[in-house]
């Protein structure tokens, strides 16, 4: 049996993951991502690696299962090749943030893969903008388009908000790539989206 792109992101990152909470904390202090060091000392592998440590296992937990469900349907819609390209390339896109506000602060870092995974699911977005989701704390179905926004609005409201506990900036990034990277390198994107809203 194959195992899919989306099943072999999720066991990597889980297995590094839960060695670095579990087993070896040093794992954390080589992978994360550091702007500081890593533009002073040329680590760039860091913007991948940091994508494949959590610092929790809730954290965990949540982008996998987000990228579970979401990835699941998406590789399927593009292909092997684009999603694992969008899924590598939004690692390093939603880091960009990170190097434009803290590039100069030795004591920021940051992990996870959640600029990834809402690369991911804004691609859902896009391509499937009508389909309804349920958010946990409203678990009411609204439209995918909606559940976009709103997503965004509350990225932006938090990010204002100037703690680096969550890394709010490089889910909007992420968010955002996740659309751009269709618009760029899937062929039709813009056809598809203005057909689905009668545009065309």
């Amino acid at each position: 049996m194959t195992l899919s792109v989306t099943l072999i992101l999720i066991i990597i990152t889980s297995i590094i993951s839960l060695l670095a909470l579990y087993v070896n904390e040093s794992i954390y202090e080589i992978g994360m991502l550091r702007p500081y060091r890593t533009v002073r000392s040329n680590t760039w592998y860091e913007v991948i690696s940091s994508g494949f440590l959590h610092g929790s296992f809730t954290h965990l937990l949540v982008n996998m299962f987000v990228l579970y469900f979401f990835g699941s349907v998406m590789e399927g819609v593009l292909g092997t090749y684009h999603f694992t390209a969008l899924y590598i390339s939004a690692l390093a896109f939603s880091s960009i943030p990170s190097f434009v506000l803290h590039r100069n602060n030795p004591n920021y870092a940051t992990i996870g893969a959640s600029g990834a995974v809402e690369a991911v699911l804004f691609s859902y977005i896009f391509v499937f903008p009508t389909e309804k989701l349920i958010l946990l704390i409203l678990p009411i179905p609204i439209p995918a388009w909606l559940f976009g926004l709103l997503f965004l609005a509350y990225s932006v409201y938090e990010g204002m908000k100037d703690s680096q506990k969550i890394n709010h900036e490089a889910h909007i990034a992420g968010a955002i790539w996740g659309i751009l990277y269709l618009i760029f390198f899937v062929p039709n994107s813009i056809d598809h989206i203005l057909t689905v809203f009668g545009l065309l």
